[in-house]
Order: C-alpha cells, then structure tokens, then sequence
C-alpha cells in the first residue's frame, strides 16, 4: 500500500493543493480564511473563557489562561479527529464520479483525507504555538510527546473512518448516525471539562473512550508542560490499527462492488 502510496504522491499532493484552493475559492480574503478562523477561535475561548467568564483549572493558579490552553488543546486534536473520521466515512460517495471515470488506487482517497485534515491542523496548531509563546506559556521538551499522540489519533481516526467508509457505500445510513454519534462522542470526551468533575459512577464511560487518553496526552503537555506515559496510548493505538486492518480487508474485498454500487 505505501508503494502505491508513494507512485500515485503527485496525484495525492495535487488533490491536496486543489481541496485547499476550492475550499477559499471566490472570497475575496482567499487562503487568509485559513488563519482567520481559527484565530477568532482561539480568541473566542481564551479571552471569553478565561478572562470574561474567569474559568479556571483545579490546581492551575499559574497562568489565568489554563483553562483556555486547556480547551484550545482538547479541541485542536477533536477538530482532527472528527474531519479525518467524518471525512473517510464520506470520501467514498463524494468522489463517487471520480471512482467510476478514473483508474487509480482507491486507497489514495483516505491518505487525500488525512493530508488535508493534517493541513488545516497545522495552520491553526502554529496559531496556537503563537499564543502561547506570546503569553510566555509555550511547553519545552515536552511538546514531543505530542508526537505519538498525533500518530495514535491518524491511525484510529482512519481506521475508523476507513471501516465506516466502506460500509457507507452498501447503507448509507451509517454516514448519517455517524454524524449524530459524533456529536454525543464529543461530550463523552474531556474537552470542555476535566474528568475530576465527573461523579464516580458515570465516570467509566469516560474511561472507556478510546480518545481519553489521546485528549489527556495534549492536554497535559501543554497545561502542565508534562509528557503522558507512552503506554497509555496503547489501547488506541491497538484498536486504530485493529480497524485499519479490517478496513483494508474489507476496501480490498468490495472494491468491484463499490464501484457498481456507485
């Protein structure tokens, strides 16, 4: 697959640069778009949080806008997520016209997805890294942890949207209950609160979620400049790879009735 990968990089990189463009086409800002959205968004919940409503993290007297890094950090990484997820359940209906007219590896569609997303992930992650320079809270060594982070949530997001992706084609239903689930996964995930404010008996569901420990990793480097044991990003990363390996089996089976069923 990565062979695949790297003979078809030019049709990928391509795709990539064309989704950016169509995605400012017609506006007068252009590509300015992409910085200004996410700075009203960092904005929006470091000034609003953290000053006007003066929300604050247990034990963080340190800096008055821990909670908005503690926000802006769990957000970063779900705003990936849920575009490389919710993208790769769709990619395949989307470029339904594509498939049928065009002879190339399928699988090149996903690897469009997650550059894109990764992309739109780094212009508002260097936005971020700004703020927080600016505000003198910017993490040292620890940023690295952040790095297999990253790769756990690509590997799981994919795998997932992949798997879901396929299913897609045959039920398009599992598109739109994927869309609605996202919204309740979101609040099952410690973005906007911290797991301590959870009442005991409800907190297992929290535990549970396979993004826990991806959220917890962020948002620990970059609150409390502090790097998360590597082994807790395990589960992920297994399961990710689990449902990569069933997404491919199951793309690699159905690819012919795909395209009929497109």
């Amino acid at each position: 697959m990565l062979s695949v990968v790297w003979r078809y990089r030019h049709f990928i990189l391509s795709s990539v640069k064309r989704e950016f463009q169509v995605r400012y086409m017609n506006s007068v800002l252009g590509g300015l778009w992409a910085i200004i959205n996410p700075m009203a968004m960092i904005a929006v919940y470091t000034l609003i949080f953290s000053q006007l409503m003066q929300a604050r993290l247990p034990g963080q007297t340190g800096t008055s806008y821990a909670y908005g890094i503690y926000l802006c950090s769990g957000l970063l990484l779900w705003t990936l997520f849920s575009e490389i997820a919710g993208r790769n359940t769709q990619i395949f209906l989307e470029q339904g016209n594509l498939i049928k007219k065009m002879n190339f590896p399928k699988i090149c569609l996903p690897v469009i997805v997650s550059l894109t997303a990764f992309l739109n992930f780094g212009i508002v992650f260097l936005l971020f890294l700004g703020f927080l320079a600016i505000t003198s809270n910017l993490p040292g060594l620890a940023l690295l942890g952040l790095v297999p982070a990253l790769l756990t949530l690509l590997v799981f997001a994919t795998g997932l949207g992949i798997s879901l992706g396929v299913m897609n084609v045959f039920f398009r239903d599992v598109g739109h209950f994927f869309s609605v689930f996202l919204q309740f996964w979101f609040w099952l995930t410690p973005v906007v609160y911290t797991i301590e404010i959870v009442p005991n008996q409800f907190r297992f569901l929290i535990e549970m979620n396979p993004l826990m420990p991806v959220m917890k990793a962020s948002q620990m480097i970059f609150v409390n400049n502090q790097v998360l044991a590597l082994h807790t990003l395990a589960v992920p990363f297994g399961l990710g790879v689990a449902l990569c390996i069933f997404g491919l089996i199951q793309f690699k089976k159905r690819a012919g009735e795909m395209v009929d069923e497109l």
